[in-house]
């Protein structure tokens, strides 16, 4: 058999029927579905080999029909604070960095869903790169995967995808993705510690939304109004930030706003007025970001008592806000940077497919 199946792309419905299918023809007893189900992603194994509850023979069979795809661990760096940062060396060469962060009893892990990315934010290392493709399901999935196939694993209690890459752009892959990490079958963590940070992509908005699942969404305002967007997020033409947040005031759980402080550019009491101004219009609450330093792209960060007052002026308003952590500040922790360093900045293939905001 030359085209054996993924199953890493397979959501758990879909694999335990393929499994059923494959076990039934093969004369199999049920209850072998579930003891693969477990090892992919459960209890991963790196390869059908390594499932020595199954015999010898059912292995084999099960080798030559499906595939368990890894992702190639390229480097990794550990900060002094704790933040390991993952570059993952893809089939086809790309590479895609993860990130994960400890806090007390928790590890958060941050995912990329593209290689690259088509947006072109101003002060973002990732967006400099440029865009090379949309990640399929098990290399998304696939990074929290090979947390637990590692020779420590790491046991991830919290996603975000705030990686490499705009997630509502790759909704295709993104909302399997969704069901893997969530299923208890699978990645089993819970909804409401699963984010998906956009920048405004508004068919994903409505996408998202319209899940059954308590899946949280951050919002990556940056500039309170158009003007100052447009500027800093070329996006901001398609997607104006009114159009977002009325998305918001309609999306039926809390949401997030993502703000990175730039000094001297968006940091002005203007700007914390007109933040929180937005932020009221739709019950937000904001996390304010100090701009990681390696991947400024010329940008200088707000300095941090500016920021403490940057943060007053919208508490002030009645609005929740907080400062975000520096994490990582000893490594090359800002998205995108760790692959340049290693890779250098490729030219990337044209973008045929950024523009498709792939919608359900």
């Amino acid at each position: 058999m030359t085209d054996r199946e993924n199953l890493l792309n397979l959501t758990p419905d879909d694999a335990e029927a393929r499994l059923a299918a494959v076990m039934s023809e093969l004369g199999q007893p049920s209850y072998r579905v579930g003891q693969v189900l477990r090892r992919l992603w459960q209890l991963p194994v790196r390869s059908f080999d390594e499932i020595t509850e199954l015999p010898a023979a059912l292995r084999a069979e099960l080798d030559a029909r499906f595939t368990l795809p890894r992702l190639t661990l390229a480097t990794s760096q550990l900060s002094s604070d704790g933040t390991r940062k993952f570059l993952f060396r893809l089939a086809d060469g790309e590479a895609i960095e993860t990130v994960a962060i400890p806090e007390g009893n928790r590890v958060t892990l941050c995912i990329s869903s593209q290689a690259g990315c088509a947006l072109r934010c101003a002060f973002c290392a990732t967006g400099a790169m440029g865009f090379s493709r949309n990640l399929e399901v098990h290399e998304i999935a696939g990074q929290v995967r090979e947390m637990r196939l590692l020779d420590e694993p790491v046991n991830v209690t919290n996603i975000v995808f705030m990686g490499m890459g705009e997630p509502l752009m790759n909704w295709k892959a993104v909302s399997p993705t969704l069901t893997l990490l969530n299923d208890p079958r699978a990645l089993g963590i819970g909804a409401r510690h699963i984010t998906i940070s956009t920048v405004g992509v508004l068919p994903g908005i409505v996408a998202l939304g319209e899940r059954p699942e308590q899946f949280r969404l951050a919002l990556s305002i940056h500039a309170p109004t158009d003007e100052l967007r447009a500027d800093l997020m070329p996006i901001n033409t398609k997607y104006p930030l009114a159009e977002v947040i009325a998305a918001a005031k309609v999306f039926d759980r809390r949401v997030t706003f993502e703000y990175v402080m730039l000094g001297g550019v968006n940091d002005g009491a203007e700007h914390a007025r007109a933040l929180a101004q937005l932020a009221r219009d739709c019950g937000a609450f904001v996390n304010l970001i100090p701009l990681h330093p390696g991947g400024s792209q010329g940008f200088h960060p707000t300095p941090a008592n500016e920021i403490a007052r940057f943060a007053r002026l919208i508490r002030e308003r009645g609005v929740e806000v907080a400062i975000r952590k520096s994490r990582g500040m000893d490594i090359a922790a800002a998205c995108g940077q760790l692959r340049v360093e290693r890779m250098g900045r490729r030219a990337p293939r044209a973008p045929q497919q950024h523009g498709d905001v792939q919608v359900a």
